[in-house]
């Protein structure tokens, strides 16, 4: 191993646990999650990046999911949304680890407005949601499911 990889390696590894570290799961259950650690690692990995450590989002790169994500699970249409949105149905990770992830995002950064019914993602929903991306009207899809919501208020 070159010294520069090393040195690479050393620092990826710090700065996951370092971010770990900074935000403890909370120790309650998370329904379809069966490996918290494993999805928070994955959070860290695929989507932390451009949705920040503590899902605030940034407007250049990506919304925020912080206090707002579940709400689109009670939405028309928002559920298969939240599957077909590029970063999603393009991760890196298979459908049950993809499925895990979503899940874990919902509760971790939205609990207070996930539906008290909800059912969690499964591996076969998520295969069948990514295969159709939301490529280039992922932001027009986004507005018109908001749209609802503005609406019944």
């Amino acid at each position: 191993m070159t010294i520069r990889l090393a040195i690479a390696v050393s620092a990826g590894s710090l700065m996951v646990g370092a971010s770990l570290a900074a935000s403890p799961e909370p120790n309650r259950a998370m329904v379809g999650v069966p490996e918290p650690q494993r999805a928070r690692i994955n959070w860290i990995l695929k989507c932390q990046g451009c949705h920040r450590a503590d899902g605030t989002g940034t407007s250049a790169t990506a919304p925020a999911l912080a206090g707002q994500v579940s709400r689109f699970t009670s939405l028309s249409g928002g559920r298969a949304y939240l599957g077909r949105v590029p970063g999603v149905a393009d991760a890196a990770l298979g459908d049950a680890e993809l499925a895990e992830l979503l899940n874990w995002t919902l509760q971790h950064f939205d609990r207070a407005n996930l539906q008290s019914d909800f059912k969690p993602y499964t591996a076969r929903e998520i295969n069948t949601l990514r295969r159709s991306p939301l490529r280039t009207d992922a932001t027009a899809a986004r507005t018109a499911i908001l749209s609802q919501a503005s609406a019944t208020r």
